[in-house]
């Protein structure tokens, strides 16, 4: 049965982030809520919780799972891009976006899509997630929570569904479900994959 803690949305509550932090760090998933929806988390190392997620979510193991960066500083180290890329990113981000980018030379093959070698990267404005991932020695391996029938609003439309599939969620209050705007990057061009929850307008 999962467990459900109430975090404070703007002024997220030390105590509680460590408890997510401890879940996470033991190996668990996480239903967390962000700037774009509710999404589905786990420790960047835990293949078995990854492996799970795509059990949660009926996902093929081709999918993208994005890489949730608490900022741009360690971004080299999982992507590479040239200077007019970096610039964009360093000017819209934070934010409601996911970046597709040539993944890195050194990382691991189940952090990139299989064929194209490429990578998701988030960075979110959102201040639990910001909360969390300062806590965390890395990154955090992440989905959109998207369930065929189901609307996510609230912790309790989770609860309902992932009651017994997830070690812990998130109640931070309402929650939106609007994805995140998708921004390709991978072959030297800006190309929007998908329009959402980021506005289009910044991008150059």
């Amino acid at each position: 049965m999962a467990k459900i803690i109430s975090i404070h949305s703007e002024n997220p509550q030390k105590r509680m982030i460590l408890q997510v932090v401890e879940v996470l760090e033991a190996g668990g998933i996480i239903a967390y809520p962000t700037d774009s929806g509710y999404a589905l988390g786990c420790m960047m190392g835990n293949k078995k919780a990854m492996d799970r997620i795509r059990k949660i979510r009926k996902l093929s193991k081709h999918h993208h799972f994005t890489l949730m960066l608490k900022d741009l500083s360690h971004l080299g180290e999982y992507a590479r891009l040239d200077n007019s890329s970096f610039r964009l990113l360093k000017k819209i981000l934070p934010g409601a976006y996911t970046f597709i980018l040539e993944g890195a030379r050194d990382i691991p093959n189940r952090l990139l899509k299989e064929k194209s070698k490429t990578i998701g990267l988030r960075i979110s404005d959102f201040a639990i997630v910001k909360a969390v991932l300062d806590e965390l020695s890395e990154p955090m391996m992440s989905v959109s929570l998207i369930i065929k029938g189901y609307e996510f609003y609230n912790s309790n439309d989770v609860r309902v569904v992932l009651s017994n599939s997830v070690e812990l969620i998130i109640d931070a209050g309402h929650c939106p479900p609007e994805p995140t705007t998708v921004i390709d990057l991978s072959s030297g061009e800006i190309l929007i994959k998908r329009e959402g929850a980021g506005t289009i307008e910044l991008i150059s």
